[in-house]
């Protein structure tokens, strides 16, 4: 049955509600609500192609009929259909119109983690809407589960709406936003628009659109592309926009982007590159009405042609060499140039000595306008001092210089690049890495050259044969592994578990452990490379022989959890006594060793370490909020913060962490956490995630003062950070913190302080008071201002007294639903 015979009959037909186990032709419409204890199943049995052009497929559960549109609700996938959203869709009234070509996403629930065939999405009788992948995997939940709610219901204005006895709603998709409005919705402060990361990826990326107190902002990671001042400030107008037929409003009617003539159908959407497009289904299409940002097309969009791509009379091209120059980037995909570029060989700070600068003439990052200098390091300066600035800071991946003003500007990250930017006289030249240190290469002829020909050779075909003998040896060690019993026999029956490894095969990669990179309380830390060349760090766990179910529980757990600020678990290892862990590499370490040292050289500049910030922020919010399980870590600091190649943030060891169930608030549970990162309430055995969010400040303060917490070689009191700090604030010194080993941290003096505030904010002694994660994150993203009336009388885990006392602390151990104690916890 047809969308349009489906909607047509929904204005004369009688609602019939039917489970979703029924075949499409069984039916004779959707109903728009559901009551408790109802369940769907993502099965083929009602697949119904919407899409020519994407091949889209919907399987629909509820349909709401309104005057100018209707919507859908139901799993949907487009291409190649290899996951499913969970999602509301947008089509034209009932009429002349083709529905089957026109169903747009508005809102979606799992946009980060697409769900397979036979996914269920469940109401459960104690009110909670649930999604789960076809493994019982969880994915995504209302969090309602108590609160009175009766029913389900998609209204006629596409909002999807948990309700109560009396009606009222307790939840709504129009209360989380993804990355489109409807007609209707309104985007309140503290609320935003966050765009995927493209067409063919649905999963966030980069760019948001909201409002502050003062200001409409579009958003690409910290650096603002689009502003427009409301002039409100702190006023009630200023607390909300909503989208009408007429444009985006403030309450008081005045628009904010408006189009002189509505149409029937309409949405809006923040495109993942940097498009704020209004659309109206006019003439059997949806037509743009207006891109009221930068324009249908503008090369200042800064993701118009991806990371590192160029943009030229609306072409896009990646940095090319002039003759004779090596080349350095290659498209992400041939076949469609927008997608930017990506480095042939990626840069390395271990490998700065081989670092070389591409100049790229009246070519500039579409970020380095007149109106958006303020927001990066600038420095009054000539061309070479500014080439060599970047080259000496190993976050730095490329360098502007504006001859007109002898101004440089130092980019730790490189979106669209715009050809023949105005003004004048800005050349760009991008960070590259060479395999070797550049010259001029040896003649082909050369007798070196011929040589090295003959032994690259050889070398690949030695290479080939010794490759040969480790797969050969790697599936023997399979077959053998298989064959053994006892008590790891179970572990291989896990579902959705990693890649299971001998041990043979991990004294093979790690050169009989020999690398270490690192020890920790349970074992030591591995420099690794699999037989495909993949590089890891292989975390082997000491005495573990009598834990093999903590082990299994704990491994299931971390193998499930995908985020881009957490480390990805690679694998695991489980023969006999031999328990290890196998990690993604990061190739520029832990936190701890850019933060320390006191070399100015190396020193992180603000941008850099404002980003890493946001991603410690990022990666907890997931831990803490939206897990199958809560994830407490309890002991987050900088040694457990790994850098990428890209200076990019990531959590580790959170899998070695207590575990507590969503429908838990507190647990009691065995110390852990390392002294002068460890929050008050473990005085008193009342932990919950904001020991998390305690010593997430803690970290930020020793980042933005580039100094440990407790600091011997400091005068008196001096050694204490907290004591130091809350000084301080009180005399409104706070600059005085911020490191004075980096120039650019000082040009930042005043938005540094600024952040210094929201530690204080998450260090507050009542844990009550301190924010959660995606609270800390919104004021980061600057939707939200930090709480006044903060208490600076901190408590300091890293004083003599504190640290006995917490470590003298007697467990109380009674609660109603026991949490057993994980062997893997524990400082690491």
């Amino acid at each position: 049955m047809g969308i349009s015979r489906i909607l047509g009959c929904l204005l004369g037909c009688p609602i019939l509600f039917i489970p979703f186990s029924l075949p499409v032709n069984a039916l004779t419409a959707y109903d728009s609500a559901a009551n408790l204890s109802s369940s769907w199943i993502n099965n083929g049995s009602r697949d119904i192609s919407v899409g020519s052009e994407d091949n889209s497929t919907l399987r629909p559960i509820f349909l709401g009929q309104g005057i100018n549109a209707s919507f859908a609700c139901g799993f949907y996938c487009n291409y190649n259909c290899e996951g499913y959203l969970f999602a509301i869709l947008i089509f034209p009234p009932p009429g002349k119109y083709n529905y089957l070509q026109v169903p747009k996403v508005v809102w979606s629930a799992n946009q980060n983690f697409l769900v397979r065939d036979d996914a269920t999405l469940q109401l459960t009788q104690d009110g909670d809407l649930i999604l789960r992948d076809a493994d019982g995997t969880f994915v995504w939940s209302s969090n309602t589960s108590g609160k009175s709610v009766v029913g389900l219901n998609l209204t006629e204005i596409g909002n999807l709406v948990l309700f109560d006895s009396n009606n009222a709603s307790v939840w709504q998709s129009f209360d989380h936003p993804t990355d489109s409005l409807v007609p209707g919705q309104i985007l309140v402060f503290g609320q935003k628009l966050t765009a995927s990361a493209s067409n063919k990826d649905w999963s966030q990326g980069l760019i948001s659109f909201f409002i502050t107190n003062h200001s409409v902002v579009a958003r690409i990671g910290s650096h603002n592309y689009f502003f427009l001042s409301h002039g409100y400030h702190n006023s009630t107008e200023s607390r909300y926009v909503i989208f009408r037929k007429e444009g985006l409003l403030f309450p008081s009617a005045q628009p904010v982007f408006s189009f002189p003539d509505p149409f029937s159908a309409q949405y809006m959407k923040l495109g993942p590159k940097g498009h704020l497009t209004f659309y109206g289904f006019v003439n059997d299409i949806w037509k743009v009405l207006s891109n009221p940002l930068l324009g249908d097309f503008s090369c200042a969009y800064p993701m118009i042609c991806g990371k590192y791509g160029v943009c030229s009379e609306q072409q896009c091209f990646c940095p090319g060499p002039t003759a004779g120059e090596t080349r350095y980037f290659t498209p992400v995909n041939d076949e469609e140039p927008d997608l930017g570029c990506k480095e042939i060989t990626p840069l390395s700070c271990n490998a700065s000595h081989y670092q070389s600068l591409l100049m790229l003439r009246s070519t500039v990052s579409a970020l380095i306008l007149p109106n958006n200098f303020g927001i990066f390091n600038k420095k009054e300066s000539d061309i070479e001092s500014c080439k060599q600035a970047c080259l000496s800071n190993c976050s730095c991946k490329a360098a502007v210089f504006w001859s007109s003003v002898g101004a440089c500007y130092l980019l730790s990250e490189i979106f669209s690049l715009m050809k023949d930017a105005h003004p004048p006289g800005l050349t760009t030249f991008i960070k590259v890495q060479n395999i070797s240190n550049p010259g001029d290469p040896p003649s082909s002829s050369s007798p070196e050259t011929i040589i090295s020909q003959l032994l690259s050779t050889f070398g690949a075909f030695v290479g080939l044969v010794f490759i040969a003998i480790i797969i050969g040896r790697y599936l023997i060690l399979i077959g053998k592994d298989v064959k053994e019993d006892g008590e790891d026999k179970d572990l291989l029956q896990v579902p959705g578990m990693p890649t299971r490894f001998s041990h043979e095969i991990l004294v093979a990669a790690t050169e009989n452990f020999s690398r270490e990179l690192g020890k920790g309380g349970f074992g030591s830390v591995f420099e690794g490379i699999l037989t495909d060349g993949t590089k890891v760090a292989v975390k082997c766990i000491n005495g573990l022989s009598e834990t093999k179910d903590y082990f299994l529980a704990e491994v299931e757990t971390i193998g499930r959890i995908h985020h881009l600020n957490l480390v990805r678990l690679v694998g695991y290892c489980a023969n006999k006594s031999n328990r290890c862990l196998v990690y993604e590499y990061m190739f520029n370490g832990s936190l701890d060793k850019w933060i320390f040292h006191r070399n100015k050289e190396l020193a992180l500049d603000w941008q850099t370490r404002r980003k890493i910030i946001l991603d410690i922020a990022k990666g907890l919010s997931y831990l803490h909020e939206e897990c199958r399980q809560k994830i407490i870590h309890l002991d987050i600091k900088p040694q457990n913060i790994l850098l990428d190649e890209s200076f990019n943030a990531k959590v580790s060891d959170f899998g070695l962490s207590k575990l507590m169930d969503r429908d838990q608030s507190q647990v009691v549970t065995t110390l852990r956490g390392t002294p002068g990162y460890m929050a008050p309430e473990w005085l008193i055995s009342a932990i919950t995630e904001k020991v998390d969010v305690y010593s997430f400040g803690i970290v930020t303060l020793e980042i933005l003062c580039g100094r440990r917490n407790l600091d011997h070689s400091q005068p008196g009191e001096d050694k204490y950070l907290l004591s130091l700090f809350k000084r301080k604030a009180e005399e409104d010194q706070m600059l005085d913190l911020v490191d004075k080993y980096s120039e650019d941290m000082q040009l930042h003096g005043e938005e540094a302080a600024e952040l210094m505030r929201l530690a204080a904010w998450c260090l507050q002694n009542d844990n009550g008071r301190r924010p959660s994660m995606s609270m800390v994150i919104k004021v980061l993203e600057g939707v939200i201002d930090v709480e006044d009336n903060l208490d600076y009388n901190f408590f300091n885990s890293s004083g003599v007294g504190a640290t006995e006392a917490v470590h003298r602390r007697e467990i109380n151990v009674g609660f109603a639903s026991p949490v057993l104690p994980s062997i893997l916890s524990g400082p690491r």
